[in-house]
């Protein structure tokens, strides 16, 4: 089997951090993934479209993060292994001009291997 290192990229719902059911099949896929993997680092990169203030999308980018790692180690990944980075309004999918809402930037990405997620 080879290690597909992804990005896995799992989308939420406006000013929402839980996981829907349609990220819940990719999350899926990349722990199947992981099996794959050897133990290898997982970073964990979090965005938020550009409706709402540069502080709340920071805090809500980091609550994606939470959301996607605690559903990883509750499918038996270890919380050691992964590591994440919120990054806001930062790196949109779409470019958009402030205040749009993009369901393209509402991501958390995830990445597998040496140097993920950089």
């Amino acid at each position: 089997m080879v290690c597909n290192k992804g990005p896995y990229i799992v989308f939420f719902d406006w000013d929402k951090s839980d996981i829907t059911p349609e990220a819940a099949t990719i999350l899926d896929s990349a722990v199947s993934a992981y099996g794959n993997c050897d133990n290898v680092p997982i970073m964990l990169a979090g965005y938020t479209d550009r409706s709402g203030t540069v502080t709340y999308n920071m805090g809500l980018s980091e609550r994606r993060n939470a959301s996607v790692r605690s559903y990883l180690t509750s499918h038996g990944i270890p919380d050691g292994a992964i590591s994440s980075e919120a990054f806001g309004e930062a790196n949109p999918r779409v470019p958009t001009a402030d205040g749009v809402r993009e369901l393209q930037n509402r991501r958390v990405e995830i990445t597998y291997g040496p140097g993920s997620g950089m």
